[in-house]
């Protein structure tokens, strides 16, 4: 069966696109990153070109993956024989690399991490590593919610929610490189902050007309929006602003017409999953994000 691997985004989406959509709660980061990458170019994220696959080769597919090095390899559920024989067509792709004298030189850094369902990401580390042995660590375990009925914060804190713009894009920068930082994840570079405040994508909780919190909102795409970052500094926090720009990007989303509201959260922070819960955001399912190396 087999799978197929490309740097080829137009194939990928013609090839995936479908499948993508079948479930776009629990493929919402392959779905906008992919809306990104068609929007902005392959460099979207950074130099190194992104790498695509789906699986089986022939026939409908059942499973894809998505990579924009050096992050984690985004997965669909891996359904079958899948993340076997995905393992296997990534190390012989990185010793056909490594035969050329490309970067990828050790075959285990063809593989930076993987992020998705727990029960995927385990079975394909198992044969990543018993292939390449390459040992894998668990970087973060999360959460996908749901919004049900939103619950805004009450009372509510001072201050009031606006659009972010292109005037903002020193604050919004600092605070996507401070998110990424605490979080272990690597930093959106200037295109995509560049975009989403072109785009209407960031909300600002500003006080006195100084900003102390943001919220960040994907496109909605077959019917679902994602919230994402939220991110209040070390000084503004414990105030309410977190919970308050949430809930003000949430009713943004459900005014641009999302049948589904969703974020992630890391299963290591209660206070972030608390809030959530109060905010009316409910439990979907538990994923998780293995890293490989350094």
């Amino acid at each position: 069966m087999g799978w197929t691997l490309t740097d080829d985004v137009g194939a990928y989406r013609a090839a995936v696109g479908e499948l993508l959509s079948s479930e776009p709660e629990r493929n919402t980061v392959l779905l906008s990153v992919l809306a990104s990458l068609t929007r902005l170019g392959p460099a979207a994220f950074g130099d190194a070109a992104p790498l695509f696959g789906w699986w089986p080769r022939d026939g409908a597919p059942r499973a894809a993956v998505l990579q924009t090095p050096p992050r984690p390899m985004l997965l669909t559920a891996l359904p079958g024989e899948s993340a076997g024989q995905l393992a296997r067509a990534l190390a012989d792709r990185g010793a056909a690399l490594a035969d050329r004298g490309a970067a990828l030189a050790d075959r285990g850094a063809a593989l930076s991490g993987v992020n998705g369902p727990e029960a995927d990401v385990t079975a394909l580390a198992a044969v990543w590593r018993d292939l390449t042995g390459a040992s894998g660590r668990t970087h973060q375990r999360q959460r996908l919610y749901r919004l049900g009925a939103l619950v805004p914060p009450e009372p509510a804190p001072d201050g009031t929610a606006r659009l972010a713009t292109v005037a903002d894009a020193a604050v919004a920068g600092s605070w996507y490189a401070a998110f990424a930082a605490e979080t272990g994840q690597v930093e959106a570079v200037d295109d995509v902050v560049t975009d989403r405040l072109h785009r209407g994508q960031l909300l600002l909780w500003e006080v006195a007309g100084k900003p102390v919190s943001m919220a960040g909102l994907t496109d909605v795409l077959a019917g679902v929006a994602r919230v994402g970052p939220v991110y209040t500094p070390p000084g503004r926090r414990d105030s309410g602003y977190g919970g308050a720009v949430t809930a003000a990007i949430s009713e943004l989303a459900l005014s641009r017409g999302a049948e589904s509201v969703i974020l992630f959260t890391d299963l290591a922070n209660p206070a972030s999953n608390s809030l959530y819960r109060k905010l009316g955001y409910e439990p979907v399912e538990d994923r998780m994000v293995v890293v490989f190396g350094a």
